[in-house]
């Protein structure tokens, strides 16, 4: 694979997305799912359950890095 700095791109990056592709594909080939599920499930109940939850909320309201709506003109 060519190195990613010689490579321009876009706001998409394939050269990221492959590579997410790749690592999700291998992931889930070990069949390390269920402990992951597990461990989620955990935190979940855990101290950090709160702050977890709340992340998930604002990242499923479109703003993952708390920055507030978009200014427009």
């Amino acid at each position: 694979m060519e190195k990613a700095k010689d490579k321009i791109e876009g706001e998409g990056s394939y050269t990221a997305t492959a590579d997410y592709n790749k690592r999700t594909a291998e992931f889930l080939k070990k069949e390390k799912v269920d402990g992951a599920a597990r461990e989620a499930a955990k935190a979940l109940d855990g101290e950090e359950g709160a702050s977890l939850q709340a992340a998930e909320a604002q990242g499923k309201a479109g703003d993952p890095k708390g920055q507030g709506a978009a200014k427009t003109k």
